[in-house]
C-alpha cells in the first residue's frame, strides 16, 4: 500500500445529477485537507471512502481495500467524525464514546478505558460523565473527536470540524487536532471549505470544484506548481536587468522589480533559458526558484 487513500477517475452521480465527474488524488501520511466550497461533494466523497456510497465511475481504494465491496473491514480502520451535531442529548459522553468504540470491535472494558483516555486527551476528561444535550457546541465537536480516535483508528476523517465554533474554539479545536495528529501519529482527513485552517493545520490538501480536481499534492508542491511562475534574482545592474527582461518577453510574461524577475513559466525551462542569457551577456545569476502562491491563489487560478 503506498497510499492511504486512492482515486481514480472517481465518479458519483444521484439520477440525472452529477456531483463527482472525474476526482483523481492520492492521500498521503499526515493530516490532508480536503478542500472545496459548500456543495462540491466533500461529504460524498467522505461517504465513499467509508464505503458508504457506491462510485459511479473510476476506482478508489482506501488503505488498499475496496471500500464498497469491503466495507466493514474499511469501516473498522477508520475513525469518523460527521458534520451534524446529531448527538443524543441524555447520554453521558463516555457512554456515547464507549459505545462507539465496541462497535468497532473492542471488549466493553477496553472500549471504557479509551473512551475515557480519549475524552481526556480532547480536553473533555472531568466533563465526561456530563449528557451531552447540555454541552457547548465546542464541547460536542470534542466528543466527536474523542469517538473517531477511541478505537485507534489508521485513519481518521473529519467533516467540518470547527463548524459552529467561535474563533477562539476554532483555534483551540484546530490546535488540538494538530497535536492528536503529529503527537499519537493518527493520520487525518479534514474536510473544510475554509482555506485558511487547511494552511494553518494541514500538510497537504486536495481541492475539488466543479465534481473534479482542482489541484492535490502537499502544500509546497501546490504552491510551486507549473503555472505559478519562476523567480531570477540578478547579479546586474539595472539596464542589465531591463535587457535580460526585453530578451524573455519574446516567449513569457515578465515582470521586474529591482534585481528581482518574475517570469511566466516553469523554473526548469526558465532556469536554463534565463541561464543561457546571463552568460551571453556577462551577467550573473544570484539564485532562481519557483514563486509561492497562497492556497487561495491555486484555488482561483487552476478553477478561473
Amino acid at each position: 500500500m503506498s497510499s492511504l487513500v486512492s482515486a481514480r477517475g472517481v465518479q458519483k452521480r444521484y439520477g440525472s445529477f452529477s456531483v463527482l465527474n472525474s476526482v483523481d488524488f492520492e492521500i498521503e501520511r499526515g493530516i490532508t485537507g480536503l478542500l472545496g466550497a459548500n456543495g462540491t461533494g466533500k461529504t460524498t466523497l467522505l461517504g465513499m471512502i467509508l464505503g458508504l456510497h457506491r462510485t459511479d465511475g473510476g476506482t478508489l481504494e482506501v488503505l488498499g481495500i475496496d471500500p464498497w465491496h469491503a466495507g466493514h473491514e474499511v469501516r473498522a480502520l477508520l475513525g469518523y467524525a460527521p458534520e451534524h451535531h446529531v448527538l443524543p442529548p441524555d447520554v453521558k459522553a463516555a457512554d456515547f464514546v464507549r459505545h462507539v468504540a465496541e462497535l468497532h470491535g473492542l471488549p466493553r472494558a477496553d472500549a471504557t478505558v479509551r473512551a475515557s483516555d480519549a475524552l481526556w486527551l480532547v480536553g473533555l476528561g472531568e466533563e465526561r460523565f456530563r449528557p451531552m444535550g447540555t454541552m457547548s457546541t465546542g464541547q460536542r465537536q470534542r466528543v466527536k473527536l474523542a469517538q473517531a480516535i477511541a478505537h485507534d483508528p489508521q485513519l481518521v476523517l473529519l467533516d467540518e470540524p470547527t463548524d459552529g465554533l467561535d474563533p477562539l474554539q476554532r483555534d483551540n479545536m484546530l490546535d488540538l487536532i494538530k497535536s492528536v495528529s503529529s503527537e499519537y501519529g493518527i493520520d487525518i482527513i479534514l474536510s473544510s471549505h475554509l482555506l485558511d485552517e487547511v494552511e494553518r493545520v494541514c500538510d497537504s490538501a486536495v481541492i475539488i470544484g466543479d465534481g473534479q480536481t482542482i489541484a492535490s499534492g502537499t502544500l509546497d508542491q501546490l504552491r510551486t506548481q507549473v503555472g505559478g511562475g519562476t523567480r531570477v534574482e540578478l547579479d546586474a545592474n539595472d539596464d542589465q536587468v531591463e535587457l535580460i527582461a526585453n530578451t524573455l518577453r519574446s516567449d513569457y510574461t515578465v515582470s521586474v522589480e529591482r534585481r528581482w524577475l518574475t517570469i511566466g513559466g516553469a523554473p526548469d525551462e526558465v532556469g536554463s533559458r534565463v541561464l543561457e542569457l546571463c552568460d551571453q551577456a556577462r551577467i550573473g545569476v544570484i539564485r532562481y526558484g519557483p514563486t509561492r502562491r497562497s492556497l487561495e491563489e491555486v484555488y482561483l487560478g487552476e478553477s478561473a
